[in-house]
């Protein structure tokens, strides 16, 4: 099993930047994948950017310059930098760990960004 724990939303103006961390725990050997999506009011969930085992990202068209994704191993946390944010980035967040036979997903962190 792995755990996942998302922290660092909140309320931001339209420009303004955002760390979003997630702390992971368990089976850590085990995980294929890490990813962050987002879920805006009536809107499915979508994936915002995604980094392999190997450490290789790949991200959103509409993120793409602006959110950069990293992990630090000797914590056992990934990271979201977003920068130049845009009402359209307000959403909930959530953190999600993909091995080889299921996922698993954190609780999800509020990010409003106002114009």
């Amino acid at each position: 099993q792995v755990q996942l724990e998302e922290s660092g939303g909140g309320l931001v103006q339209a420009g303004g930047s955002l760390r979003l961390s997630c702390a992971v725990s368990g089976s850590i050997d085990s995980i294929k994948f890490l990813g962050w999506y987002r879920q805006a009011p009536g809107k499915q969930r979508e994936l915002v950017a995604v980094m392999t085992s190997g450490g290789n990202t790949n991200y959103r068209d509409s993120v793409k310059g602006r959110f950069t994704m990293s992990r630090n191993n000797a914590k056992n946390t990934v990271y979201l930098q977003m920068n130049s944010l845009k009402p359209e980035d307000t959403a909930v967040y959530y953190c999600n760990a993909l091995l080889l036979h299921v996922g698993y997903w954190g609780q999800g962190t509020q990010v409003t960004v106002s114009s």
